[in-house]
Order: C-alpha cells, then structure tokens, then sequence
C-alpha cells in the first residue's frame, strides 16, 4: 500500500530513502540521529555531512546511506518545541515537504520516516503525528512512492487524548452489549422471537394486500441468478462515477496502488479483502447502509463483535473519512490497516 505505519527500529527498514532527524551542525548525538549514524558507519556518514556544513531548521539534504539497507539518507532538522507559538509547526510541515521533495527529485520509490521532532526536541506526538499524516497525505495525492512511518515503542505513539478516549468508551460500550448477550441467553431468546414475530405479522400484512390472482410461484434458481445484482466491483465503478471523482483520485484516497486499481478494473468478479473494499467506501465517503451494501456485494459485514469493525462504524458515524487518520487510529488499537 502506498502508506504503512509500522513499528520498528528505522536503520532496519528496507527503503530507497531514510528520514534522519539530523542536527543542524555536521555532528551527531544520541536518539534516532545517532542510531542513524552507528548503523551507516559513523565516520564515512560524518565526512559526508561535513560537506553538506550547517542545515537550517525545516531545510534537507542528502547523503549516500552507506552499510544501511537503503540507498540514501535525507537528513532534515526539525524544530525544537517552545510553546507553539514560535512557528515550530510550520517548521515540521517544511521538514516533511522538503523530505518528500528530495526524494521524489531522486527517484526514490520508497521512503522511511521517523516522527520528527518527538524525542529531545519535545515535539508534542499528537500534533507531530496529525502534521505527518497531512504532509505525507497531500504529497501522495501527487506521487507515486511507498512512505513508511516508522514508529519504535507505543509511547512513540500517540493521537489526541479527545479522540483516543471517545474511541474508548464506544468500543466499551458495544463490548459490554456483546458480552450481555452472550451471557443472558433467555433476553436473546425473547429478542429472536420478537423478532419472528415481527417478520411473521408483515408476512400476513402483505400477503393480504396482494391480489388473489397474483402469481404464488416461486422463481427457479435459474430466475434466481439471472437476476443477481451487481457484483462488488461494477458497484464500485457505479459509485466512483456518481462521486464525481476521477479514478486516480480515488485510489489514491482509498490508499491503493495504481496497478491493483487497473487489475480491479478489469476484473468484473474481483474479490477484495475487508480491508480493500472498506478503504473504497472510505474513499467514496459513503454513509453507513450505502458502505454496507457494497460490502454486502463481496461477501463481507461489519460485525459488532470485531474492534476493527467497530472502529470503521465509529468513525463513519463521526464522519471521519480521511483514510490516514483512519489508518492512525486502526494502528494505535493493532488492527490491519486501510488500503492493498
């Protein structure tokens, strides 16, 4: 997928491009600077950033990557974090557009990013993360290239207190339901046969308002298929040209690739995941029955029973379509992310 959160050690990931949060000066420290330089080779990385001198804050440059598994480095100086009133978000913004820049002006198809400015420099994670998901977001809509944000720890982690703890409370309280209908079994028999008699009383309803005449015969299987509905990815197109969204537009949205898109597209049968077909209803920004009735068409429900589902459900109902953020909050809860 052309973005991924994983959790690593960032001098191990494979990539065209690694992120180093540099010092301004051609020297190093502690943290993921000199974590960078250890596993590169410190003096053949040092001789090279002697040549490039100073780096101002928000500025990049390049380096070869040396013994690490990539092919260069693009070292960028983030902001040291005062109160926030001192341009510090706007110089993390300039971190990631310059990163970005530099590797697409080498060709890189990869590129492996720490959480700028999060550790010495005492960048608040919640803001770090939001700018880095709305940096890396808007350059994809443009690029094609594979960005990894790479994260070591849970506490290298983190969204906003508000957000975290009203996903808290949903998913309790619909675990707590789950788990009282698990347990009661005599309110799920009353429940079924409430139920039963609901669909019983509008069967009688409306066979009392069909004709006497009106044909009583079932339909034969081959009727039956005959008349089958759309499959999920002619709905799909359906729904991409009613959106009024171009194709690339929508997959870049929906976090996937060019060629899988093409692959779909030519492919009336295609079959997607849970985690493809709901990144398009994503995309589509389509409301809870439309995204269950595309989900219907491969096979494929939300359950209440599922954290990833009940996730998915929360922030449609909140109205949360942006697939990053998305993606932040299913990696912070270890569920699979959006996209293919």
């Amino acid at each position: 997928m052309p973005f991924q959160i994983i959790r690593n050690d960032i001098t191990k990931v494979h990539a065209d491009v690694i992120v180093n949060t540099a010092n301004p000066l051609p020297q190093f420290g502690s943290g993921t600077d000199g974590a960078v330089y250890r596993a590169a080779g410190a003096e053949l990385l040092l001789a090279e950033r002697r040549k490039i001198g100073e780096i101002a804050a928000g500025e990049a440059a390049v380096t070869p990557a040396f013994a690490l598994p990539a092919k260069y480095i693009i070292h960028t100086v983030g902001p040291v974090w005062t109160d926030g009133q001192h341009g510090e978000q706007e110089i993390l913004c300039a971190c990631y557009q310059n990163a970005l820049r530099l590797a697409a002006e080498y060709n890189a198809e990869s590129i492996a990013f720490p959480l700028i400015s999060t550790g010495v420099y005492g960048f608040p994670k919640d803001i770090a993360l939001h700018i880095a998901l709305s940096e890396i977001s808007r350059f994809l809509l443009t690029h094609d290239m594979q960005v990894i944000l790479v994260v070591l720890g849970e506490e290298a982690f983190a969204l906003s207190e508000k957000l975290v703890g009203s996903i808290d409370t949903f998913l309790d309280a619909h675990q707590a339901a789950a788990l009282e209908h698990a347990e009661y079994p005599e309110r799920r028999n009353l429940e079924a046969h409430r139920r039963r008699r609901a669909i019983q009383q509008a069967g009688r309803a409306q066979s009392a308002a069909v004709p006497a005449h009106a044909p009583a015969d079932p339909q034969t299987l081959e009727q039956m298929l005959g008349g089958a509905g759309d499959t999920f990815q002619q709905r799909l197109f359906k729904l991409i040209d009613a959106s009024g969204m171009d194709d690339v537009t929508v997959y870049k949205k929906a976090n996937i690739d060019r060629k899988l898109f093409s692959r779909i597209r030519c492919k009336p049968d295609y079959t997607p995941t849970k985690k493809t077909a709901v990144a398009f209803a994503v995309a589509l920004r389509l409301d809870l029955q439309t995204m269950q009735d595309l989900l219907a068409r491969a096979g494929i429900a939300l359950s209440p029973s599922c954290k990833f589902d009940l996730i998915i459900l929360y922030c449609v109902q909140h109205e949360i379509y942006d697939i990053f953020e998305i993606n932040a909050v299913l990696f912070r809860y270890g569920q699979p992310l959006l996209g293919a």
